[in-house]
C-alpha cells in the first residue's frame, strides 16, 4: 500500500499559510514494522514536515524504542540520561517521568494512577501544572471555567553532557476526553488560544526564524547560547513567565557552587539556529529556560554595515536579564495563537516530531480521576546539531 499524506487538521485559529509545509498525517503504514525503504521515506518526510501523525497505531515499547533509534542508530540512552534527571531529584523534571522497566529508554507520562502497566505494578502520574513553575498563576475561579496556560516551551534535551535528541516519539494510550480549555498568555497582549483538553502544542523553529526582522536574523545567525550546568537543577528554584517561554529574572537560580558536581567540558554551547539535514532550512532552536549566556560573533568583514545591526562587533552577554530579554523578543512572536498547532489527541495516536526543528509544551489541567497515559521516547543524539553555514551567515548577517 502506498504512503498517503494528508495535512494535519489545523484549528480555526491557525494561519494556514504558515503551516503549508508543517505537519502531515501518514496513512497506509504501520510505524512499528517499517521496512528499511519505508523508514527512509518517513525519515525524509519528518525533516521536511517536522511533525508526523500516525493514527490507530499499535506500538509496543520495544517497537517505539526501535523506531526512535532508527533516526540515529548509534544513540542508545534516554535523552536526559537513564537516571532520568541527569543527577538528582532536585531537577524540575523529576516528578514527570516514570521508566518502563524492560525498555528504560521509554518513559510513562500522564496523569492519575495507572496499574499493572508494562511491568509497573502502580505508577502515580502527574500532569505538570503551571502553578508549580510560573511566577503568577491562573486563579482557581478562572481555572474552574477552563482557563489554563502553556506550561513550558522547550526542546527535549538534557542540555548538559548529552546531545539534543533528533526525534521524539509520543504515543497516546489513555486519552481522557473533556471540555476544551482556553490557554491564556497573561502577558498584557490579550492573546489566548482555545485548545483541546491535555493538548501538546507545537511551534515551528523554522517559522520562528523566518518571521524575524532583519536585525534579529543577523543576531540569530551569528549567535550561540551557553546553557547552565545541570540546567534543570539550576532553574528549579526560579519561576517562569506567564507564557511558559523562559524564566523571570529574580535571582532565584541555584548558584553553580550549589549544583551537583559538573565539568566545564560537559557544558553545552550550541548555535541559536540549527540547520535542517534535508531541507537546509534554519530552525531557531533554543530552550530559553536553561540559557545562561549569549555569545555573539562579529559581523563578517565583507558584510556591509547599515547601522541597524545588533552587536556588530560581537559580544559575550552574561547578564541574565539582557540574555532573556533578547531571546524573548526573538521567540515570542512565533508562539502567537495563529502560529501554534495544538494536537487533539486520540487513543493510539503516535506523534513523531523533529525535536531539532520544533518547540513544544504540555498544556492544560486534569482532575485527579482523569487518567492519562502516554509513552514517550527520545534518545541523546550521537552528535550536536549543525549550525548555520558560511553561506547562511553571509546571507543573513
Amino acid at each position: 500500500m502506498a504512503i498517503e499524506l494528508t495535512p494535519l487538521p489545523l484549528p480555526a485559529s491557525a494561519d494556514a499559510s504558515k503551516f503549508a509545509d508543517f505537519g502531515r498525517e501518514v496513512k497506509g503504514l504501520s510505524p512499528g514494522s517499517l521496512t528499511a525503504e519505508q523508514f527512509n521515506e518517513i525519515q525524509e518526510l519528518l525533516y521536511k514536515h517536522d511533525v508526523l501523525l500516525f493514527r490507530n497505531a499499535d506500538l509496543t515499547p520495544e517497537q517505539q524504542y526501535a523506531l526512535t533509534k532508527a533516526f540515529d542508530p548509534t544513540s542508545e540512552n534516554y535523552g536526559h540520561g537513564n537516571n532520568k534527571t541527569g543527577e538528582t531529584k532536585k531537577s524540575i523534571l523529576h516528578p514527570d517521568l516514570k521508566t518502563i522497566p524492560r525498555v528504560p529508554q521509554v518513559q510513562l507520562i500522564g496523569n492519575g494512577t495507572v496499574y499493572n502497566h508494562e511491568g509497573l505494578a502502580e505508577a502515580k502520574l502527574k500532569h505538570p501544572h503551571h502553578k508549580t513553575f510560573h511566577k503568577t498563576r491562573v486563579s482557581d475561579e478562572d481555572e474552574a471555567k477552563g482557563v489554563t496556560r502553556f506550561y513550558r516551551w522547550h526542546i527535549d534535551a538534557a542540555l548538559y553532557d548529552l546531545s539534543p535528541p533528533k526525534v521524539t516519539t509520543l504515543y497516546g494510550l489513555n486519552v481522557p476526553k473533556g471540555d476544551r480549555q482556553i490557554c491564556r498568555y497573561d502577558d498584557g497582549t490579550g492573546d489566548e488560544l482555545e485548545v483541546p483538553l491535555g493538548t501538546t502544542a507545537f511551534v515551528s523553529g523554522r517559522t520562528m526564524f523566518d518571521i524575524l526582522p532583519p536585525e534579529f536574523k543577523s543576531l540569530a545567525v551569528r549567535s550561540k547560547v551557553r546553557y547552565a550546568p545541570h540546567p534543570y537543577v539550576w532553574m528549579a528554584p526560579a519561576h517562569a513567565k506567564s507564557t511558559g517561554l523562559g524564566i523571570e529574572t529574580e535571582g532565584l537560580e541555584m548558584s553553580y557552587e550549589e549544583l551537583p558536581p559538573w565539568e566545564e567540558s560537559k557544558v553545552k554551547t550550541l548555535p541559536l539556529l540549527w540547520k535542517n539535514p534535508v531541507t537546509g532550512a534554519l530552525h531557531f532552536q533554543v530552550h530559553p529556560c536553561g540559557v545562561s549566556e549569549l555569545i555573539v560573533d562579529p559581523l563578517p568583514a565583507d558584510v556591509k554595515r547599515t547601522g541597524n545591526e545588533l552587536y556588530p562587533d560581537g559580544a559575550d552577554i552574561k547578564d541574565l536579564q539582557t540574555v532573556r530579554d533578547l531571546l524573548y523578543k526573538m521567540q515570542r512572536p512565533a508562539i502567537a495563537p495563529n502560529l501554534v498547532y495544538p494536537h487533539d489527541w486520540d487513543e493510539k495516536d503516535l506523534v513523531v516530531f523533529h525535536n531539532r526543528g520544533v518547540l513544544h509544551t504540555v498544556v492544560g489541567v486534569f482532575k485527579e480521576d482523569q487518567v492519562r497515559a502516554f509513552h514517550q521516547c527520545n534518545l541523546a543524539a550521537s552528535d550536536d546539531p549543525t549550525g548555520p553555514s558560511e553561506e547562511d551567515i553571509k546571507k543573513w548577517a
